[in-house]
């Protein structure tokens, strides 16, 4: 195998960062052209779609597109509750994994609806959370998935709420990224992953990785979700 130059390493952060860059205007339109109460989750996610391949040329989504509200908000990625019309005031997240040019990103936002002080907390919270577990794993960039599982969750619950997911995170790349076939574990930044954070790749790349938070009321049934690169930008 061939080394990989410095220079061919920062290309594809680059071109992660790009990708994440065009992710976040995507974002940006849909919270002002398309976040409304009375739409179903299944439509939105539909006029996502749209809006996507329409202003952006987006042809793939890597990952199935998630928008979930109220107490779907809950349920974590590989959960389906049945749809669900949004409503006045509610909670709704929407994770997308559009690909760009061959480059996939992953973004997730959580929006309120309403004056809901909890709902608002919820939100305002997901960002500090996120930036707080990425400190710490900036410390320390040799730990394990599992050990920065670990961190995740205990942030949470310091802010105040559980940890919904039963991952924080996962490997990001070209599309497609490296998949081991019904691996559950060594992709993904979850309890029982003890391989390093910073290990290569099968190629011999350096791997990146989303950072993912769920944070839920489980009692108030109400739940958000934030995530974009750990390890560019």
């Amino acid at each position: 195998m061939s080394k990989i130059s410095s220079t061919e390493e920062q290309q594809r952060a680059a071109s992660l960062l790009d990708a994440q860059t065009k992710a976040l205007q995507l974002f940006d339109e849909i919270a002002k052209d398309l976040i409304r109460a009375g739409v179903s989750e299944k439509e939105l996610s539909k006029e996502i779609h749209e809006l996507g391949a329409r202003r952006h040329g987006i042809k793939t989504h890597w990952h199935k597109r998630v928008v979930r509200s109220g107490p779907n908000t809950l349920h974590p990625y590989n959960e389906n509750p049945p749809d669900r019309i949004i409503e006045a005031n509610d909670i709704l997240f929407v994770d997308l994994g559009p690909v760009f040019e061959a480059w996939e990103a992953d973004f997730g936002r959580t929006y309120v609806l309403g004056e809901d002080p909890l709902k608002k907390r919820l939100r305002d919270s997901l960002e500090p959370v996120w930036k707080d577990v990425k400190s710490q794993f900036e410390k320390n960039p040799d730990m394990t998935g599992d050990e920065l599982y670990a961190i995740a969750r205990r942030t949470a619950e310091l802010y105040g709420w559980e940890f919904g997911g039963a991952i924080a995170g996962h490997l990001i790349g070209s599309f497609p990224h490296e998949r081991i076939p019904n691996d559950k574990k060594a992709l993904y930044i979850t309890e029982g992953n003890q391989e390093r954070m910073k290990s290569l790749g099968k190629d011999g790349r350096q791997r990146h990785w989303i950072l993912e938070i769920h944070l839920v009321d489980r009692e108030k049934q109400i739940g958000g979700f934030f995530e974009q690169l750990l390890t560019v930008g």
